[in-house]
């Protein structure tokens, strides 16, 4: 296997691969469930495979994910080689989920959050989401004496816009920005991405894969039971379904032609290659999942590969649509 490529986050000592194991769907919920001893040996098995950086959060599975990461590490003796990264500042009550980022609620979710995972420091502490009737600079605040206390070594933030960025960093430094992105979802191209390039703020790309779309497994039969978000996408119904892989298709092509790749293989490197201190979040809750991860590294697409993949999904994606549907619900100040 070839060795996973690596960045340095600025204004810490902080030097995560750029694929890091995301772990929504080890939590249980939401992704039509999940095994927690195939979940464990996942785990074990990206570390030893070289990834070293694990991203979770509270709300993946209502403290679950957290849980099972923090058993993987300690089990295997993987904690000291591995770069946690979790979330703060959605709560949930009877299933449902609300944001709040408040100083209260930090102060608790930290707490829990080292119990459930095991550990006396996070690497990378994000605000999942941004919180209207929290002012941004309380929050920051929060993170801030978090991060002078040794808690923390880097604050991310998830979901932000620029302005709510340039706020928070007016009260407190900013390491990493976790935006939606990949070939289907580009919204963060804009202003955020630019943004986190100008000011040396490393990027961990969500969704990459663009929840199994780019894994280039599903055709036109494919369903989803349970409470698995897709059944709440748009991209999954029609018509925009037939259109998605219809692109997917062509894209496989494309890389099969060119590179020798995968339409997987593609789509993680397209990430990688948009953003200079960019992390993809390889989302894998079984170990088969994490076969392709050696085929990403030692390549690199040029400006005629980008532009090729452009005219590719603008002739197969008539009516696009980004991931708006999974925000959840926004607090109003009183």
């Amino acid at each position: 296997m070839s060795q996973l490529e690596t960045i340095n986050i600025p204004g810490t000592g902080l030097q995560p691969t750029r694929i890091a194991l995301g772990t929504w769907a080890i939590g249980g919920s939401m992704w039509g469930g999940s095994d927690d001893a195939d979940s464990i040996r996942t785990i074990q098995s990206a570390i030893d495979r070289g990834i070293n950086i694990v991203d979770t959060a509270p709300v993946y599975g209502f403290g679950h994910s957290e849980e099972i990461v923090g058993r993987a590490l300690v089990e295997g003796g993987r904690r000291h080689k591995t770069i946690i990264a979790t979330k703060v500042a959605l709560e949930w009550k009877d299933g449902k989920i609300f944001r709040n980022a408040s100083n209260a609620r930090i102060e608790k979710e930290i707490e829990d959050s080292l119990r459930r995972l095991q550990t006396d420091v996070i690497d990378i502490y994000q605000v999942h989401w941004p919180d209207d009737a929290t002012p941004i600079a309380e929050t920051a605040e929060t993170l801030g004496k978090l991060f002078k206390a040794g808690k923390i070594r880097a604050i991310g933030v998830s979901n932000f816009d620029v302005a709510q960025m340039e706020a928070f960093r007016a009260v407190a430094p900013l390491h990493t920005i976790q935006p939606p992105h990949n070939l289907f979802e580009r919204g963060a191209e804009k202003d955020v991405l630019p943004y986190a390039a100008k000011n040396d703020i490393a990027t961990l790309a969500y969704g990459p894969l663009c929840r199994g779309l780019l894994a280039g497994k599903m055709n036109a039969d494919t369903t989803f039971t349970g409470d698995d978000l897709r059944r709440n996408d748009p991209k999954f119904r029609p018509p925009r379904f037939a259109q998605y892989l219809a692109a997917v298709t062509a894209l496989e092509a494309f890389a099969r032609n060119n590179y020798g790749k995968t339409v997987l293989d593609l789509a993680i490197r397209w990430v990688l290659d948009r953003q200079p201190l960019s992390i993809a979040l390889w989302g894998a809750r079984k170990l088969g999942q994490l076969d392709p991860i050696s085929r990403v590294s030692d390549w690199k697409l040029d400006a005629g590969a980008l532009i090729a993949i452009d005219k590719i999904l603008t002739d197969n994606i008539k009516d696009p649509v980004g991931p708006e549907f999974m925000a959840p619900p926004v607090r109003k100040a009183a």
